[in-house]
């Protein structure tokens, strides 16, 4: 059922997603085209606020704090698993893997390689905390008044 909680959250985190994306990108390797890793990690954000933060906090279950990081915590996890199997299946394409075990461990090798990348960043973990706490409370808000 569509809440204005539920809305909230999915547009402040896919536009949240959206400018991490943009933050993320200088750090990536070269050589490669990020056309489509805005609007792929936009999208991502949408379905986790829509899914997760705003029905969470649409119906008070949980803290504005805890549900707000573990909102952005789920954007970052599934952004790895989704930008590492691409990659993967990418390689894979080009025979780089003998087998499905070993993409897997390639996947996953990707999936620590773009968390070596990006972690030390301070602007971007910056951004990410504050943006999943803001996030939290702008749709704890949202709830409360128009639910």
């Amino acid at each position: 059922m569509p809440t204005a909680a539920k809305l909230v959250a999915g547009v402040f985190f896919a536009a949240l997603a959206y400018l991490l994306a943009d933050m993320i990108k200088p750090y990536l390797p070269d050589g490669r085209s990020y056309a489509a890793f805005s609007p792929a990690f936009a999208a991502l954000g949408l379905l986790v606020g829509w899914r997760f933060t705003g029905q969470r906090l649409g119906r008070g279950l949980g803290t504005v704090v805890g549900i707000g990081l573990s909102s952005g915590f789920l954007l970052c996890l599934w952004g790895l698993i989704l930008f590492s199997g691409y990659e993967m299946v990418r390689m894979s394409m080009r025979k780089a893997y003998d087998g499905p075990v070993e993409a897997m461990k390639g996947m996953i090798g990707i999936a620590v390689d773009y968390v070596l990348l990006i972690a030390p960043q301070p602007d971007v973990m910056v951004a990410l905390v504050l943006g999943s706490l803001f996030g939290g409370w702008l749709t704890r808000i949202t709830s409360s008044r128009w639910s």
